[in-house]
């Protein structure tokens, strides 16, 4: 089945208002920013957006925040945006802030249908007792507030019961897939990407190289095409670096 379409706007057109989306990437590496560009245009507004962070202010998912077509994010980073912490000291925003492993973590089981797990991490904090500020009202008090979670005891130790995701899209970057949807990703984009794929209901990937089928060795498979529906071809020129540290120049002797 081939499932290259001839524009990311016609691979977003079907995205509703309010829609669940899982998008990869990890800072500013392996992000989908041609889909992500293409729901700017389209207008798409009140996502959920579950991306372990939210780009920066002028790039990424910053895009889609600064338009304030987001309403929910579930990160667990989101440092480098500071229109994010505008909005969500303000109350325009909602977030619920995961620590990174347990996000990871339950985008894998809900893309294997584990429905839920016990972890440790976050036992004897308020991600076990809730009341992490999920929502703040206009007047800077609490207006929704993180839920207690389940604890139960395993072998003498403490772990919180955490959730599965899913989502009804997701947004993944590749380097390279083929015409079925089977993809390889580069280093470091290897990261939410292959987990975020699989959530997806409905499974969106930009790839910075299209190749037949047969092209892609099988054992450099990353992504199997089963958990892809739509690929389209992405700008291999649109990568940003977050922050470029560079040596002194060496002076000559």
């Amino acid at each position: 089945m081939d499932k290259v379409l001839d524009s990311p706007t016609a691979a977003v057109g079907d995205i509703p208002d309010g829609a669940v989306l899982a998008v990869g990437g990890f800072g500013l590496c392996g992000i989908p920013s041609t889909l992500i560009g293409a729901l700017v245009s389209a207008g798409t507004t009140g996502l959920r957006v579950v991306s372990n962070n939210c780009g920066v202010d002028d790039w990424g998912l910053g895009l889609l925040l600064r338009a304030g077509r987001i309403s929910r994010m579930t990160s667990s980073y989101v440092g480098e945006n500071k229109e994010f912490a505008r909005q969500y000291l303000a109350g325009e925003l909602e977030v619920e802030l995961t620590p990174q492993g347990t996000l990871a973590e339950r985008l894998r089981a809900g893309g294997v249908g584990i429905p839920a797990f016990f972890t440790p991490a976050g036992v004897g904090t308020q991600v076990e007792e809730g009341g992490l500020p999920w929502r703040y009202a206009a007047d800077g008090s609490v207006a929704l507030a993180s839920p207690p979670k389940e604890v139960r005891e395993f072998g003498g130790r403490r772990y919180l019961l955490e959730e599965a995701i899913t989502a009804d899209f997701a947004l993944v970057r590749a380097e390279v897939a083929d015409r079925h949807g089977n993809c390889a990703f580069h280093a470091a984009a290897r990261n939410f990407n292959p987990l975020c794929a699989t959530v997806g209901r409905i499974t969106l990937v930009e790839a910075d190289r299209i190749v037949e089928p047969g092209e892609l060795d099988p054992d450099a498979v990353h992504l199997p095409g089963v958990y892809v529906d739509r690929v389209v071809a992405a700008d291999p020129e649109d990568h940003r670096i977050e922050r470029r540290t560079l040596r002194p120049a060496l002076q000559e002797l």
